[in-house]
């Protein structure tokens, strides 16, 4: 079996300043991770096109898209204090979000996909960016697959440390698919309690920093059999964030790599076409570790 990486040809043009995070070094650590390890012969490298404009516009407003332009072509700015984008940043998320599409389809089309991308997106808006997000690339996908009828049911499921707070606003009103989330609470953005459940369809695991891996894994686990309790999805698009992982500096969470393996074997064994999209990880050696764990289950 092969895997398709779709990646992001305008990722080092997206910079938000020096000591940013979200930096640009975070996937060329997992393309030398990746070089130098066994599996690299297995995975097919692939330069994402821009997302069609419906696809993008299908999620986000036109006004919203508009400002984006603008403040790319007058060079950049701060859309609020986490969120900066520089000449070249909205170019860059419409390929993030075309490599997010391209991993869907080839999902669907038999080839398990992980989209390398950045910037990420599950914090963004309809009409608002946020914690480092310009365009919420899952479910731009999930909207894509969906009307083109590729798909009738899609189960995204988020690993980051942080809650998608952009992707439940922009799904919970849509019973076509259904979002379970794991996240630390509180933390950042302060969303994504139990509570919250959309039409049904929103499935929020809140958890404190510091608990054993063990816990945040089977607690997803269990989040996600009873999300496809009497509804089996069509896909399933991973909203991968690596941030969950012990030692990352903006997460208080304890997992480490095989713990997103076993988590992907596990889906992987449903029979349904999977494709994953970057998030966030921010210590780039441990980001590598992470994906390379994911991508080698995915290849099993």
């Amino acid at each position: 079996m092969s895997l398709n990486l779709y990646l992001n040809p305008l990722n080092e043009e997206h910079d938000a300043g020096h000591g940013h995070p979200e930096s640009p070094r975070r996937i060329p650590a997992i393309l030398d991770a990746l070089g130098a390890s066994p599996l690299d012969g297995r995975v097919k490298r692939i330069a994402a096109v821009p997302a069609p404009a419906a696809a993008v516009t299908a999620v986000h407003s036109s006004s919203y898209l508009d400002l984006l332009r603008t403040v790319q072509d007058q060079g950049g700015g701060a859309l609020d204090s986490d969120t900066v984008m520089n000449s070249n940043s909205f170019d860059a998320a419409l390929c993030a979000a075309g490599a997010a599409i391209a991993a869907a389809e080839s999902a669907l089309n038999g080839v398990p996909s992980f989209a390398a991308v950045r910037p990420p997106g599950h914090h963004a808006l309809a009409a608002r960016a946020m914690g480092f997000c310009l365009l919420n690339n899952v479910v731009i996908a999930a909207r894509r697959v969906l009307e083109l009828d590729a798909a009738a049911r899609v189960l995204i499921i988020d690993w980051d440390v942080h809650h998608g707070n952009g992707t439940q606003a922009l799904v919970e009103r849509d019973p076509r698919i259904r979002y379970v989330s794991l996240h630390q609470y509180p933390h950042y953005p302060g969303t994504g309690t139990e509570a919250e459940r959309g039409v049904g369809n929103i499935f929020n695991v809140p958890r404190p920093p510091g608990l054993p891996p063990e816990t945040y894994v089977t607690d997803l686990r269990a989040a996600v059999d009873n999300a496809r309790r009497n509804w089996e999805p069509d896909i399933i698009l991973i909203s991968a964030g690596f941030d969950a992982m012990r030692g990352d500096p903006l997460g208080g969470f304890t997992l480490e790599p095989d713990d997103y393996a076993r988590l992907t074997r596990q889906w992987k064994e449903l029979g349904v076409p999977m494709a994953s999209v970057l998030e966030g990880g921010y210590d780039p050696d441990r980001l590598a570790q992470g994906v390379l764990a994911h991508l080698k289950a995915l290849l099993a």
